[in-house]
């Protein structure tokens, strides 16, 4: 018996499961040739975007955490570039970029992201 089956159940999802919301999506080349100007604009809108951001207190606190976050997504874009050239949607990056804009109170642009997990159902 494996040392995760052992486990007690603790009603909290299991690690071992990937999170819909965190696991890569496959993009047949034909989608991602097709797409990929769409991907691209949408990604790099999305990093203008970040980069014009502002701190939402004054002080350097303020501006350390904005400047981590404003990183995190900006990191999570260049996964979904990284990703994209694999033709994936990486899962990952995704969440990442979604918890950053949401962090960042961009709620419009981390919905506009969340949906590009779809974008070759369109």
């Amino acid at each position: 018996m494996s040392p995760e089956s052992s486990r007690p159940t603790t009603g909290k999802p299991d690690a071992n499961k990937p999170d819909i919301n965190k696991s890569d999506k496959p993009i047949s080349p034909d989608d991602r040739a097709r797409l990929d100007q769409v991907f691209m604009q949408v990604v790099l809108d999305v990093q203008a975007q970040v980069q014009q951001t502002q701190p939402a207190q004054s002080g350097n606190l303020a501006a350390m955490f904005h400047k981590e976050t404003m990183g995190d997504a900006l990191q999570g874009l260049a996964m979904l570039i990284a990703g994209w050239n694999e033709n994936r949607i990486d899962g990952v990056g995704l969440g990442r970029t979604i918890k950053s804009l949401r962090a960042l109170d961009l709620p419009e642009l981390a919905e506009r992201m969340h949906k590009l997990r779809q974008i070759d159902e369109g």
